[in-house]
């Protein structure tokens, strides 16, 4: 059986140790890091669906991680610290964090925060344990386990964000998405928020893969509806 897994990565091991055992009724593996360098060793070793991280760690503190990990990888990230000033949050959470959690808190609220980030990622491909490692549109290829995007023997640089919204599109191709919807499903925000926010970010990476709006290759736009990628 195919498990998601789960890097906890803390320089204390009895916190580390406890999260796991509070995780562990759960369909996880749990694999575990304590500095900041292991971590990142442990997440180019194994394909990770959602990282427990916290911040004071030796070698390379977890907002240098996050910061490096956004670079590649849109799996979500819930930081843990001590640090408990709102401007602490804040600055986790611009770093490219998901949620933030303060030390000390319970193991069940964690855990309640660890399954509610991991239905968030899993609803934006329901099926993602059984799709293929790349889909193929036309001359397009999206690698899904190791998000990169190759237009021939290019290689496409996409946002996180930008990734996530192609993606979206390609795994469901045909489905029509509002703006509201991509952004609710991306953004993990309400909608009324999101102003041109979809809009701007589908203009850009038209732009990256060389997709003309007028003549479309791969994101269509119906308008007055949607976007979609057509089957």
């Amino acid at each position: 059986m195919n498990h998601l897994k789960i890097l906890i990565a803390d320089d204390d091991r009895e916190i580390v140790d406890l999260i796991e055992l509070y995780l562990a009724g759960e369909d996880y593996e749990i694999i575990k890091a304590y500095d900041g360098k292991e971590c990142m060793e442990m997440l180019r070793k194994h394909e990770i669906s959602l990282l427990v991280l916290d911040i004071m760690m030796p070698h390379m503190d977890g907002l240098e991680v996050c910061k490096t990990l956004r670079e590649t990888s849109n799996i979500p990230v819930i930081l843990v610290s001590a640090r408990t000033a709102p401007l602490d949050k804040v600055q986790g959470l611009s770093g490219g964090a998901d949620d933030y959690i303060t030390k000390p808190f319970h193991p069940l609220e964690l855990a309640a925060r660890i399954k509610a980030q991991m239905r968030r990622y899993t609803e934006l491909n329901p099926n993602r344990l059984h799709e293929p490692r790349e889909i193929i549109i036309k001359d397009l290829i999206i690698n899904v386990d190791e998000h990169t995007v190759r237009k021939g023997d290019e290689l496409c640089q996409l946002t996180p964000k930008e990734f996530d919204i192609l993606l979206l599109l390609a795994q469901n191709r045909g489905q029509v998405f509002s703006s509201e919807t991509l952004f609710e499903k991306v953004w993990k925000e309400d909608a009324f928020d999101q102003d041109n926010t979809v809009m701007v970010h589908i203009r850009k990476l038209r732009d990256k893969l060389g997709d003309n709006a007028r003549r479309p290759k791969y994101i269509h736009t119906v308008w007055g509806v949607g976007y979609k990628i057509e089957k």
